[in-house]
């Protein structure tokens, strides 16, 4: 299958196109480099030898998202190009919604004029907000309780009201929990720019001694340790779910909401425990007041993944674990070298 990628320089695009290129689909990758990295483009390439052609390009830009399309011919989309950071949303809110809402709508031109009706959409379990009960399955509702959340929440909406309105379209919003870990290789893997925004990445840099400790913010959560709680996925997990998906889309009508974890909560504590293992020491932390707008615990309910994917997460905490410490320890800065 021919399948347009945007974003697929960045974290879960990168491991995303090892799947596809592995499994035989022509790739066309769309990314303005911002948090993706060309040299993960290039590992990409040493790791698969498949075919996958590359355009720098910003997803707000329709005219050249048209041009890249009409080129490229696509049968499928899938969509990862976007902000990601939820404290950084609240400082810079209209960037937020320009590039994920309005670069959304910019894709779906370039989609139609291509003839394109299928797209996979990277969304979000913040979209959910505070949790009416656990675990979050697709039927909760959607009250986000940050900018991040609402520019994926609204990016559905678009999504799937586009969906719905003609013949031979489909949205399958694949709503992710925590994504962790890295190839297997330790050739990809996360690499944020600056100081990270999440746990593990932050983690990876303590050890590294890049980082002097790891902060908890907040450990008098009603959880077992007091700590967050996360349903935290392996991305090569998650890579290949963006594969099931497009077998979804190829028999879906209409936009299809799925979740896309494990259905098990870590909480920091068990992260920390399980990273300080990997490396083989234990790595410090201090404890921090709550961050506003993290809630105490959020873990999916994957049947339907299970069930209309075929999917189902297969690595564990431990694998995770070693995984990132494989990935950090032999690229201590990242893509940087």
């Amino acid at each position: 299958m021919r399948v347009l990628v945007t974003g697929g320089a960045g974290f879960i695009g990168s491991h995303t196109l090892v799947e596809l290129l592995g499994q035989g689909h022509h790739c066309c990758v769309v990314d303005n480099f911002d948090n993706g990295s060309a040299e993960a483009l290039a590992r990409v390439r040493k790791l698969t030898n498949g075919p996958m052609d590359v355009h720098e390009a910003d997803i707000r830009d329709t005219g050249r998202l048209t041009e890249v399309a009409q080129e490229f011919r696509p049968e499928a989309v899938i969509h990862f190009a976007g902000l990601k950071a939820v404290g950084e949303s609240a400082e810079r809110p209209v960037d937020y919604y320009e590039v994920n809402v309005s670069g959304t709508l910019s894709l779906i031109r370039a989609m139609e004029a291509s003839g394109c009706g299928r797209v996979i959409f990277s969304s979000s379990a913040t979209v959910y907000g505070d949790p009416e009960y656990l675990p979050f399955d697709e039927a909760h509702p959607i009250r986000p309780i940050n900018v991040y959340g609402q520019t994926k929440a609204m990016a559905e909406r678009v999504l799937s009201d586009w969906a719905s309105a003609g013949p031979g379209r489909a949205a399958v919003l694949l709503r992710y929990f925590n994504p962790v870990g890295a190839h297997a290789s330790g050739r990809i893997g996360e690499d944020p720019a600056g100081i990270p925004n999440n746990l593990m990445p932050f983690l990876a840099q303590v050890a590294t001694g890049e980082r002097e400790h790891l902060s908890i913010f907040g450990d008098d959560y009603d959880t077992p340790d007091g700590t967050g709680v996360r349903d935290y996925i392996h991305v090569v997990d998650l890579a290949r779910a963006h594969v099931a998906a497009l077998g979804r889309a190829e028999a879906l009508e209409g936009p299809e909401p799925i979740n896309v974890g494990t259905g098990r909560g870590y909480s920091v504590k068990e992260m920390h425990a399980a990273f300080s293992k990997a490396v083989g020491r234990e790595l410090p932390f201090v404890i921090a007041p709550r961050r506003p707008g993290d809630i105490a615990t959020s873990v999916a309910d994957p049947t339907r993944a299970r069930e209309r994917l075929g999917w189902e997460a297969e690595y564990g905490i431990e694998e995770m674990a070693r995984s990132i410490w494989a990935w950090q320890s032999a690229n201590p800065r990242g893509y940087r070298g």
